[in-house]
């Protein structure tokens, strides 16, 4: 029998890899389809907006990578207990999202001077304080980023990880001990660690 889940994306971790990560901790049976860059463009006109990633389920299509985590996360049970709980959680992923814009303006811009010009503030001004509050949240909520206990916040951080780092050209928890407790908490898992384990070994 075919898997229950298609997940289209590119043969790299970054958007995708949160997306792995849900679906192998709930253990659900997914197609892991990865799309080489020079296929895109002949691919894009058939994706939702021209977008990947992509989950297909039951003839069903969904795009917007956050998105599929939240429903995935439902499925999983790693969403909140109540309304409140559901918000903190999110907060705590649009956040890393918002790391990974900060990260992602300045490590594709295409113009020597401009990225020259983003260097300074982002190294020492925006991630030092992104860093700094996600470090804090992580202490107070015991190496969790929200609630006090795993949540698919943890699972998004942990899997977006490496691609962030490959942004900024290093370990961006090097400094922060307590979002290297939430990575560490994620890849310990034991279907997780089996996923990162049987994963395609990517450059990114």
């Amino acid at each position: 029998m075919a898997p229950a889940y298609k997940l289209t994306y590119f043969n790299v971790t970054a958007l995708g890899e949160p997306i792995r990560f849900l679906l192998s901790y709930g253990g659900l049976d997914f197609e892991d389809v990865r799309v080489e860059f020079e296929q895109w463009p002949a691919l894009k006109p058939t994706m939702p907006f021209g977008q990947m990633p992509v989950l297909e389920f039951n003839g069903k299509v969904a795009h917007q990578s956050t998105s599929i985590c939240r429903y995935l996360a439902k499925q999983v049970k790693l969403n909140g207990q109540n309304d409140w709980e559901d918000l903190e959680i999110d907060a705590a992923a649009d956040t890393v999202n918002d790391l990974r814009s900060k990260l992602g303006a300045y490590h594709y811009e295409s113009n020597a001077a401009a990225k020259a010009e983003r260097e300074g503030p982002l190294f020492s001004e925006v991630l030092p304080n992104f860093l700094k509050k996600l470090d804090e949240q992580a202490q107070k909520n015991k190496g969790f980023l929200a609630c006090g206990r795993l949540s698919w916040a943890d699972l998004f951080f942990a899997a977006m990880l490496p691609y962030l780092n490959n942004m900024a050209k290093k370990d961006i928890t090097g400094d922060y001990p307590n979002l290297r407790a939430v990575n560490e908490h994620v890849l310990a898992l034991p279907a997780i660690k089996a996923w990162v384990e049987k994963r395609p070994k990517t450059s990114v």
